[in-house]
């Protein structure tokens, strides 16, 4: 194929990744802009392939073949609750691939300990593309390791752990000025490995209620190192579609900090100054003050009502209770109820995620409302249901104590409304691993349930009445 009917390949699948972030910028086109991404990517693979002599098409078919069984494996056979450590696995993927297709481009052109001539574009950028995708790579096994709980949610914070970063870094600086100095295979190696301790030290200090925001930022690198591949391989493609991954995930990943009140330096760089908060026992937040009721009763709280906000959280999408709230929405509005939903940023572990729950449900977009949006009305609500929400609901965020892992965190006003009904398994700690003071409120009751049999059985006691 001739270079430049690929360049207008490229065009065009540069064009449609664009319309595909805009899309999956609101949940009523999501789909549509995830299928414009899908055959962007797909129209730049096979103009690579045509127009590229890299290796033979049987090689090249076998890979797309493996990786297309992977990939739909790992999209299918993980449950929505799952997704944000999915979406981690895949940016460690993309920064993986990023620096091993580098290594292994600059092992074809460099025999070991020899030197050849190769401009300076590619050293520097294959140097960029060894620290970033390594970091990525291994940050995104931490993250992985932290939502799976295979590794503990609370920060690790190792004494000298900034100066040991500190050092790492320079090293890899060092290692990338080598590389640019003399191209040889052992450098980049090195400074990959390098680069992977750097990326596991700067993830393990953050604790588990920011890790959403660590993956976004994940996210950025892994594109940043796509990037930075292209301008070593001379592919416009990786380097238009690294960037427009790299900027998005930036974008987002400020915009997640902000909606959190946290630092972005300190997510960027292992928590500066962050401390681990004591345990605080449950006892001495609880301390017997915990009320329960029962469908009934709750269902006698709601006919009473005349507004109710629904506070949906990483509990309602392990139950998969979206469909059963939609039916108690349609009972409560036949009541006369009016109903709306609170939906915190962050709320299931991953932006959106809330969203695509309740729109899957066919619940209107006009009554899911922002959280800066709905706080202002919860000293006029008549009752919060949360289901399944805990840190986005914990009062603890307002303790500005040091330690506090969810200090300073907006949180959903759910405590003004006049009564809290919580729908929850126990009183089990949430992401954060601290106790909600919500729970033990004098306007608040709990109901001890799964969630969609909590709200399955709302639905039968209210058809009751």
């Amino acid at each position: 194929m001739p270079a430049g009917l690929v360049q207008l390949f490229y065009l065009v699948a540069a064009v449609l990744f664009v319309l595909a972030l805009k899309g999956m910028s609101h949940p009523r086109t999501a789909v549509r802009g995830n299928q414009m991404g899908s055959l962007g990517m797909l129209i730049a693979i096979v103009a690579t392939v045509v127009g590229q002599q890299v290796v033979s098409f049987p090689v090249i078919l076998a890979g797309m073949a493996v990786g297309g069984l992977v990939g739909v494996l790992m999209a299918t056979r993980p449950a929505m609750t799952n997704i944000p450590q999915v979406v981690a696995l895949f940016n460690g993927f993309g920064g993986a691939a990023s620096f091993l297709a580098v290594g292994a481009s600059l092992q074809e052109v460099v025999e070991p300990g020899a030197a050849a001539a190769l401009d300076l574009q590619f050293t520097v950028s294959a140097a960029v593309s060894a620290l970033i995708g390594a970091v990525a790579f291994t940050g995104s096994v931490v993250a992985f390791g932290k939502l799976q709980g295979i590794m503990t949610e609370r920060p690790v914070l190792l004494p000298g752990r900034h100066l040991l970063n500190a050092l790492l870094f320079l090293a890899s600086l060092g290692l990338g000025a080598w590389l640019v100095v003399q191209p040889a295979a052992l450098p980049f190696w090195v400074l990959a490995a390098i680069a992977c301790l750097l990326g596991v030290m700067l993830v393990i200090p953050i604790g588990g209620a920011d890790i959403p925001v660590v993956i976004s930022l994940l996210n950025a690198y892994s594109g940043l190192a796509a990037a930075a591949v292209g301008w070593a391989l001379n592919n416009s493609m990786l380097i238009i579609a690294g960037s427009l991954v790299g900027a998005a995930g930036f974008i987002l990943t400020a915009l997640m900090s902000k909606a959190m009140n946290r630092s972005l330096p300190n997510i960027m760089f292992a928590g500066v100054g962050a401390k681990v908060a004591p345990a605080v026992k449950a006892d001495e937040v609880y301390g017997g003050r915990v009320k329960s009721a029962s469908p009934d009763e709750v269902a006698m709280l709601m006919e009473s009502a005349r507004r109710i906000v629904v506070v949906p959280g990483y509990g309602m999408a392990v139950a998969q209770a979206q469909y059963a709230i939609q039916d108690l929405m349609k009972i409560l509005e036949a009541k006369g109820v009016e109903v709306e939903f609170a939906i915190h940023p962050v709320a299931g572990r991953m932006p959106g995620h809330m969203n695509v729950l309740l729109a899957e449900a066919n619940i209107p977009y006009e009554k899911l409302r922002e959280m800066d949006d709905i706080n202002p009305t919860f000293r006029q609500t008549d009752v919060a249901l949360v289901i399944g929400a805990n840190d986005v609901v914990n009062p603890a965020a307002r303790n500005n104590e040091p330690g506090n892992p969810i200090a300073g965190m907006p949180i959903i006003d759910v405590d003004q409304a006049r009564s809290v009904v919580v729908v929850k398994r126990s009183l089990s700690p949430g992401f954060a691993g601290i106790p909600n003071p919500l729970f033990a409120a004098d306007n608040t009751v709990m109901l001890f349930a799964d969630a969609k049999q909590a709200v399955l059985d709302l639905v039968v006691a209210l058809k009751r009445g």
